[in-house]
Parts: C-alpha cells; structure tokens; sequence
C-alpha cells in the first residue's frame, strides 16, 4: 500500500491535546486536525468542543463542498449525521465571541486536490464504510472525500445485498477502479482485495467435505453456485431444498486449477 496523504476521519482517533496553543498555530500552518461534533445547532452548525473548554464551530457551508442552506440540494441530515463523530478541520480563525471558526470544506478541498494529482487506479487506500445501499457501499477513503463501491465489485461470489460483505463503520483496504475527475467522482472496487482464485484455493483438498454458503440457486441452471470464501466459489448438482444464504455441506469432487474451477456434491 503506497503512503497515503489523506486518512479517512476517524481512522486514527488521536489522543493528540487540541488546546489554544495548537489551535493558534493551526490558524498559521493550516494543520488539518481532528475532533468530536458535540453538536448541531438550530442552524445546521456544528459545534466542537476542546480540551481547555475552548469552543469550535463548522458553519454550515464549511462542512462540505455541496452544502449550503440556501441551495435546494443542502440536506439537513448532512449536519445533524455528524453529531458525535469525528470530523477533520482546518482552523480559519477566531471569531467576536472566541469561537475557533473552522473548515471541513477546505480539508476536502485539498483532498479532492491530492486525488486528481496523486492518486491513479489501482491505488490502494484505506477506507471506511459509510453508508449502504442496495446498488452498493459509499467508503470515504480521506479527507471527507467519498467513493462508491458496486456491489458486483464487492466480491467474486454473487451477494444480493452489500451488508453481506461489509458494515457501516468498519474499516477496510479498498482499491481505485477509476476516476472521473471531471465530475470528481471515485468508484473503488473490494474484491481485489480478497485473495485471488491461487490464494483461496489454498489449504482446499479435493476429496475433502467441506462447509460453503449456497448462491444463485436457479433449477434452470442445473446446478447451484457455492461460495467457500468471498472469492472463491464452485460449482454444485442442483438439488432440491436448497435456499440462497444457506450453509450447506459440500463434498469436493474435482478442482480444475487450469480453468479456475471447482466442481462440488451437496452432501
């Protein structure tokens, strides 16, 4: 994995003091730092809170790129999801009342920047998950910036939803599949990640029974697919009874490395 300029928020939570000394210099070196939303205001601000009860606050068209009130697209969830959570910032200044006013907006700013310069397909990242669908997982790989990730590409195995494969909030290694930098958009892909066919064949012996997960269970096909890891399914008889997700036992009858397959017996 190459060094990566950007983490995601929340990655590494850091025990790092976020006084009036380190928050003044921010000002000068535009230091990106990282704390805890502890809360929204009835204007969609975000306000945080720092160890020498000093206060911050994220007006609400510094908090992402897209959002501002007076737009129609602006969302209120788009604040009130933050509460209690970590978010990066930089530190603008400060205002009448001693507030450090700061910026999320200027931290995905330079991210964006560092994606379209620096990061190529192929790239691996570390990510987080941040929210699912039913077409696939938005992982945000740094700086606030958000990727997508389609659920074909979530693992060689066919799944029918993506919380099959991850959760919100979990941590994983992701790779650039391409990026539109035009339209500043990411797609990433996950199965790469999970071993190619050599790797997961490994440790499976032909003569062997083994436990697997049934998949695309159609009689048309005469036969069902049996996924034994995310990246490594064979191929079983049809037979009655069978239902998709369901743990199955499977007896290996023949392993084709040269074709990449295997054939298995529901047992």
């Amino acid at each position: 994995m190459k060094y990566q300029k950007f983490i995601p928020e929340g990655w590494n939570i850091s025990k790092k003091t976020i006084n009036t000394s380190v928050l003044d210099k921010a000002i000068k070196t535009q230091e990106i730092l990282e704390a805890k939303v502890i809360k929204c205001d009835e204007n969609y601000n975000l306000h945080l809170q720092f160890d020498d009860k000093k206060t911050g606050i994220i007006n609400r068209e510094e908090i992402e790129l897209i959002n501002n009130k007076n737009n129609p697209t602006f969302k209120e969830n788009v604040s009130t999801s933050k509460i209690n959570k970590y978010v990066q910032f930089k530190v603008k200044g400060i205002d009448e009342s001693n507030n450090y006013i700061l910026s999320r907006k200027d931290v995905e700013k330079e991210a964006i920047s560092w994606i379209k310069d620096e990061v190529t397909e192929g790239t691996i990242l570390k990510g987080i998950v941040k929210s699912i669908q039913p077409y696939g997982a938005f992982v945000e790989i740094g700086g606030g910036v958000v990727g997508l990730v389609h659920i074909e590409d979530m693992s060689i195995a066919r799944i029918k939803s993506p919380k099959e494969r991850v959760r919100i909030g979990q941590k994983i290694n992701i790779m650039v599949k391409s990026i539109d930098k035009a339209q500043e958009k990411i797609i990433l892909t996950y199965k790469e990640l999970l071993g190619s066919w050599e790797d997961n064949i490994q440790g499976i012996e032909q003569g062997t029974t083994l436990i697997g997960k049934a998949r695309e269970v159609e009689k048309s096909k005469n036969g069902i697919f049996i996924e034994l890891k995310p990246n490594l399914v064979g191929l079983a008889e049809y037979k009655d009874g069978i239902e998709y997700g369901q743990n199955v036992n499977v007896y290996v009858k023949k392993i084709i490395p040269e074709k990449k397959k295997i054939k298995l017996i529901i047992v």
